[in-house]
């Protein structure tokens, strides 16, 4: 178990301009995918695109200008996602149901919905964040869950 605690907790918060409090991990995922892949299956197969993203990360990603780049962060960081949730995707989730939209600094944010909200909210995840990065050939996203202190143990959690 991690506990964020202070000065740098309290630094952090002071940025984000929130108040500084103490973080459990519910869980953490990562995952890594070669741009050409995603570029491929988005260009072969029709309708992909909609079944995978939301109107603005295709928006966001189709104004770049190496779409494939932005479109394979975006699906790792979905798989990230759902390997942090520790479901993998089962249950009837949809990859639109998780979206990442940058914030007016450019930072990658994460936004539910549906039976991920549903999963999110009976898991008590009270922060979820998430880093992207892509080089020419790659592209990696890391997600961390996290539950708040006083929830307790939830279900299927590790502790």
């Amino acid at each position: 178990m991690f506990r964020l605690y202070g000065p740098t907790a309290e630094a952090a918060a002071a940025i984000q301009g929130r108040k500084a409090q103490t973080a459990l991990i519910f869980g953490t995922g990562t995952d890594i995918i070669e741009v050409h892949r995603v570029e491929e299956k988005l260009s072969r197969t029709g309708g992909l695109k909609a079944k995978v993203f939301t109107s603005r990360e295709i928006e966001y990603c189709e104004s770049k200008h190496r779409p494939a780049l932005h479109f394979a962060a975006r699906f790792a960081a979905k798989e990230a996602f759902l390997k942090a949730m520790g479901t993998g995707w089962s249950g009837g989730l949809a990859f639109t149901e998780i979206e990442i939209v940058n914030n007016d600094l450019g930072k990658p944010e994460l936004f539910v919905s549906g039976k991920v909200r549903e999963f999110c909210e009976a898991h008590r995840i009270a922060g979820m964040e998430v880093s992207l990065t892509h080089i020419k050939d790659l592209a990696q996203a890391v997600v961390v869950l996290e539950r708040r202190p006083d929830a307790g143990p939830a279900a299927g959690n590790r502790e």
